[in-house]
């Protein structure tokens, strides 16, 4: 089986160990991460006009973990914190942090779980609006710092014909997604991590498998090609 990996250079590690030795891997990298300035970032936090009294945390992204400290000094004595996905949630605990709960899927499954506010919402520039949508209609203040900007990344000609013959790709994000839905062909298996990513494949592509872990190798054994 043919597997290509469309995640950034170095954070492909993990999901390699997931795969069986058969399989042939490749990288394309197809996105590249753009970190804001702590300053700026800090600056962003202080002008939402809650420090030290947002109630409630939210960070979508490990991309995110440099920031942690910022917004801990942001947050009320008691506040609530929220990840999503677990590879959040052990960034979080690592910098110290007590984790209220945590969506496997997408932000927006938390909403009915966070009924405190303001609320520090720590993501990414090209973050979904759903979940502040949502607690913004029940009345909770949400200010949306970003950390990061995630940019797509042109592939090389060796590359594009990678993704046309790949039998499965792993697709981190919408942003990724963007740049290979051009080259994947319609018999080939998107893999996304969650709802949020597998949303924005499945408008224009079918074979869609949700979910990264551990058992994905075994998933992947058993699809039709």
């Amino acid at each position: 089986m043919n597997v290509v990996l469309t995640r950034e250079a170095g954070k492909n590690d993990e999901l390699r160990t997931w795969l069986p030795n058969d399989f042939t891997v490749n990288d394309v990298p197809l996105t590249t991460t753009h970190y804001l300035a702590i300053d700026d970032v800090a600056r962003e936090i202080a002008d939402g006009g809650h420090v030290g009294k947002y109630e409630t945390l939210v960070v979508t992204s490990t991309r995110a973990k440099d920031y942690l400290d910022l917004a801990r000094e942001a947050l009320a004595p008691d506040a609530d914190v929220f990840s999503v996905g677990p590879a959040s949630t052990r960034a979080l605990v690592e910098r110290g942090f007590a984790v209220t709960g945590e969506a496997t899927s997408r932000a927006r499954d938390l909403a009915a779980r966070i009924t405190r506010g303001p609320v520090l919402l720590l993501g990414a520039s090209q973050m979904r609006s759903e979940l502040a949508d949502d607690l913004n209609d029940r009345g909770l203040d949400v200010v949306h710092v970003a950390c990061y900007e995630t940019r797509p990344v042109a592939p090389r000609d060796d590359e594009i014909a990678l993704l046309r013959s790949a039998d499965v790709v792993f697709v981190g994000a919408p942003s990724a997604w963007s740049v290979a839905a051009a080259f994947v062909g319609p018999q080939t298996w998107v893999v996304v991590p969650g709802a949020t990513t597998g949303d924005a494949v499945r408008r224009d592509h079918e074979r869609v498998v949700e979910g990264w872990g551990p058992l994905i190798g075994g998933v992947l054994s058993s699809l039709t090609l």
